[in-house]
């Protein structure tokens, strides 16, 4: 239920935010600032991020696409 929870919350971030946090957690992991379970959870948010930016950037592609299309 959680794992879903934070999935939605990442939903709804910009592209801006999401890698603003991804960041953050790259950053934290790097510098060992978190326990070893903490990372693991830091580290599975993480790919959630990627993931999502991933999508945003593919929709971003598509309409870039389309009005190229529209342009010929």
């Amino acid at each position: 239920m959680a794992k879903e929870e934070a999935k939605n919350d990442v939903g709804k971030l910009t592209f801006e935010q999401a890698v603003k946090e991804l960041t953050g957690i790259v950053g934290k992991i790097e510098q060992g600032e978190i326990a070893l379970g903490d990372s693991l959870q830091q580290y599975e948010k993480g790919m959630t991020l990627i993931k999502h930016c991933r999508k945003i950037l593919q929709e971003a592609e598509k309409r870039i696409e389309k009005i190229a299309e529209e342009g010929k």
